[in-house]
């Protein structure tokens, strides 16, 4: 998932160093170190969203509809607004090495660094770059590569060369020389490019990632890298990431392992969703879900992280669209469901969506305003996935025994806690002992997120800010429903990627 909204970026991040590797163990240590929060990326994400619709925009990678290259079925990767949150490591290309900060992120698949032959994009001149005249093992490749990015991309040109990683040394590695950046993002960004540990089906030209050839050159003892992240905010060290195995002083008990679903993110099934030690019910028939240390919050489909953000005590923005939903058809809604409707069928019942024989879909966009019924299309073409999220909403409630009047006010509350357009939901520090436990069922097993692990805390004492980890997106079938484990899940479970065995392992952090 090479890239992702600077909502994303309202954790605590963290900074990779190398560490010696030569232990006796044959593991290759990557040291984390911790950033503190930065005004000034989160000011930048502001700006940023001024340009273009980044919200969309940003999650272009999760819609497959795109293509790279001569393949037309490849992914569209969109390079994440990594800002604060992610983690930095420093790698060297070349002989002698040049030295680069960059991310390590599980959910991209491609290596990018600065070209020195990036002349027009500002954000060249504050970074380090790549210059190939100084290296005696460069190998001229030459073709385009782009990224694409909110309101622009990144773009250049493939090269080859070797990459040292830790002690490591990956010889012929094929990356990209990055010749234009978006202006604003990378001018404040802490690091100069990103190391992608995806799979190779999403990778930018089909380059074969870092990994492949870590393992490939037989330069790991086994093809398993895992990440560990520090959760004492007083401890200096952020965690490790490991190459070629597991560190067991990293994590509690037993490894849970489950396959991957489907490659190119590291994508799995996740059972329910749980508030308070009570089955939403949302996941009770499955959901798809990837492990990705490229994005710093916990996302996932707006029907569930909105009932999520309401049991926590979340101030949202009001989405009108929703409240007009409620209004205008709430009974008949309630309605239809005590009458046992069929769910997915309601929404095109009662006018709002149009039934394609599996579950509801806008009516589409029209080229006139509807006078008559005194709003547009545009307005008409949001109501349909509002009507879907109230007929959930509702049919939870009902299971619940709740009376008609409680039901509608609910869904009006949850109405007024859907995100912000960046994204933040803010709720009260003082409340954070009194919040449920949120968890996730993978493998059968059921990993909590207590309030301290999924509320995000910026700044100190009274002035400090408390935000929800959990954010809406939706991702269209067929890759979506999706949710996206990002650092605030993987901080607190210890996260395994074994490409030898295509599965992802999670374990208490130690």
């Amino acid at each position: 998932m090479g890239a992702k909204i600077f909502l994303f970026a309202l954790v605590l991040s963290a900074l990779l160093f190398p560490l010696d590797s030569s232990s006796n163990d044959g593991l290759i240590r990557i040291r984390l170190k911790k950033m503190k929060f930065d005004q000034n990326n989160r000011l930048a994400a502001r700006l940023e969203s001024k340009e273009g619709d980044v919200l969309r925009a940003s999650f272009r990678k999760y819609n497959f509809h795109g293509k790279h290259g001569d393949s037309q079925d490849t992914d569209i990767v969109a390079l994440k607004n990594y800002m604060d949150a992610q983690y930095f490591g420093e790698i060297g290309i070349g002989t002698p090495p040049q030295k680069f900060t960059v991310i390590f992120d599980t959910g991209s698949s491609n290596l990018w660094v600065p070209s020195s032959k990036c002349y027009f994009s500002i954000p060249c001149f504050f970074h380090s770059k790549y210059k190939s005249s100084q290296s005696s093992t460069y190998k001229k490749n030459g073709e385009p590569a782009a990224i694409q990015y909110g309101s622009g991309a990144i773009s250049g040109f493939f090269s080859d060369d070797n990459v040292k990683v830790g002690d490591l040394v990956v010889k012929d590695q094929e990356f990209i020389e990055a010749t234009r950046e978006p202006s604003v993002t990378f001018l404040v960004a802490k690091f100069d490019g990103i190391l992608g540990l995806g799979f190779q089906e999403i990778s930018v030209g089909s380059a074969v990632p870092v990994w492949y050839n870590m393992v490939k050159q037989g330069l790991v003892k086994d093809p398993v890298f895992s990440f560990w992240l520090n959760r004492n905010t007083k401890d200096e060290q952020g965690g490790e990431i490991v190459f070629g195995g597991v560190d067991p002083n990293h994590f509690r008990g037993e490894i849970t392992y489950v396959p991957v679903t489907q490659k190119g993110y590291w994508q799995f099934d996740m059972g329910d969703v749980l508030i308070d030690g009570k089955a939403t019910g949302y996941c009770k028939s499955g959901c798809s879900a990837i492990a990705d240390s490229g994005t710093s919050l916990l996302a996932g489909p707006s029907t569930i992280i909105a009932t999520i953000n309401q049991a926590i005590g979340v101030s949202g923005v009001a989405s009108q669209q929703c409240k007009a939903v409620i209004q205008e058809y709430g009974q008949t809604i309630m309605d239809l469901l005590l009458a046992e409707a069929h769910p997915k069928k309601i929404c095109s019942q009662v006018g709002v969506c149009t039934f394609d024989g599996t579950h509801g879909v806008s009516m589409g966009i029209e080229s006139v305003v509807d006078e008559k019924a005194g709003r547009s299309a545009g307005l008409h073409d949001g109501m349909c996935s509002a009507c879907e999220m109230a007929v959930i909403w509702m049919e939870n409630q009902l299971r619940q025994n709740q009376t008609q009047d409680s039901i509608l006010n609910y869904v009006n509350e949850l109405c007024e806690r859907l995100p912000s357009p960046l994204g933040e939901s803010a709720v009260d520090c003082g409340k954070l002992s009194s919040m449920p436990t949120v968890s996730f069922t993978i493998g059968g097993k059921v990993f909590d997120l207590s309030p301290n692990e999924y509320i995000l805390k910026v700044g100190e004492d009274d002035k400090a800010q408390c935000i929800s980890g959990f954010i809406g997106l939706d991702i269209p079938p067929p890759r979506g429903p999706l949710w996206i484990l990002g650092d605030i899940f993987m901080g607190r479970y210890h996260t395994v990627f074994d490409y030898g065995k295509t599965r992802v392992g999670f374990a208490e952090a130690a």
